[in-house]
């Protein structure tokens, strides 16, 4: 978990980059940028803003040969040893991001490399580097006075309701590659601001591990329980696996597997699929972990937990008490009308 509430902006250094396939131009400021309270605040919200309402996901910077060549990881390492060089260092950021803006659907933008401080993460206080970049331009009206009419102009410039690109490298877990949170809004070319300019892969840590296994549990449950079983058994199958990352501080998937199961004959087809369908989760040999409670959370909230028939009703589940549906909720099948149903006991209805 991150906390940006205290963060101060200590250095702003502000460059202009263009397409370089079309020959546009890269500007590099001589020095940083002089910051007033009110543009802090302005640049504060506009860079942190999206970081805030975005899921955690980290990363963190990788190299196939070794982590020394990932040329950002080098220049972020000697700003982090070297505050003050961080406006020299960002001219290098800048270019780096220009060799790399050869895709012709990359719009030309400014670059900002700020350096920040008091930040915590994993509720710990550190250092980052932010690095963003606005691209589009949108249209917006001035208006003048002129003697006894006004005039509208129309200008351009950067909407601070959206950030285009943007990047917090945390000084933080350094022999891992550092902990990286991204914000891309711009989907023209996802490799350009993930893989060609930053080199980054996911950071393996607890919240991703428990990440990639609910996701792996969920398409088990769609791919194997409901064609062998039913919707209801799937979506009971995905409330008892919630239920367990919920209640539990540790994985062990054996105790996962004796408990949220209910047909034993399910738990060599969980294996099978599990050593079919890992590589895409990544967690080939992963049987425990510490559980992210925070993921946990996440991934409840985007399950769905309904039941929706072909006759226009829908029967919701109860994620925080599986064992209700459990016992209350019947299935079975009309032999006069030729359709199945569900038997649902209650003894009150509840006011909403």
């Amino acid at each position: 978990m991150i906390n940006l509430y205290s963060t101060q902006i200590e250095s702003l250094s502000v460059h202009k980059i263009g397409n370089k396939s079309r020959n546009e131009n890269i500007f590099l400021s001589d020095s940083p940028y002089t910051l007033n309270d009110e543009l802090t605040a302005l640049l504060k919200e506009y860079f942190f803003k999206p970081f805030r309402e975005k899921e955690e996901n980290y990363f963190q910077f990788a190299n196939e040969v070794d982590i020394e060549f990932n040329p950002l990881y080098k220049i972020t390492t000697e700003i982090f040893d070297n505050p003050s060089s961080v406006h020299e260092k960002s001219k290098r950021i800048a270019s780096l991001l220009y060799e790399q803006s050869q895709h012709p659907h990359i719009k030309s933008g400014e670059v900002y490399v700020v350096y920040l401080d008091n930040l915590t993460i994993d509720q710990e206080k550190v250092d980052a580097i932010g690095i963003f970049k606005s691209e589009l331009k949108h249209d917006f009206l001035q208006f003048a006075e002129k003697e006894t009419d006004i005039e509208l102009l129309i200008q351009q410039g950067v909407n601070l309701n959206k950030l285009d690109k943007g990047c917090l490298i945390f000084n933080h877990k350094k022999e891992e590659g550092y902990k990286i949170l991204s914000v891309d809004s711009n989907k023209y070319d996802t490799k350009y601001w993930l893989e060609h300019f930053l080199g980054v892969e996911a950071f393996a840590d607890e919240n991703f591990y428990t990440k990639k296994y609910m996701k792996f549990c969920q398409d088990f449950a769609k791919d194997v329980i409901l064609p062998a079983e039913d919707k209801k058994e799937e979506v009971m199958f995905m409330n008892r696996a919630v239920n367990h990352f919920a209640k539990n501080d540790d994985f062990e998937e054996s105790a996962f597997l004796n408990e949220v199961i209910d047909n034993p004959d399910l738990i060599p087809e969980f294996k099978h699929y599990k050593v079919e369908k890992a590589p895409k989760y990544q967690i080939e040999d992963l049987t425990s972990f510490p559980i992210a409670n925070n993921a946990v959370t996440a991934a409840r909230k985007k399950m769905k937990n309904v039941i929706s028939l072909d006759t226009n009703v829908q029967i919701k589940m109860d994620f925080i008490n599986p064992e209700s549906a459990e016992k209350f909720v019947e299935k079975g099948w009309d032999e006069e009308k030729q359709m199945y149903y569900y038997l649902v006991y209650f003894n009150k209805e509840q006011k909403t």
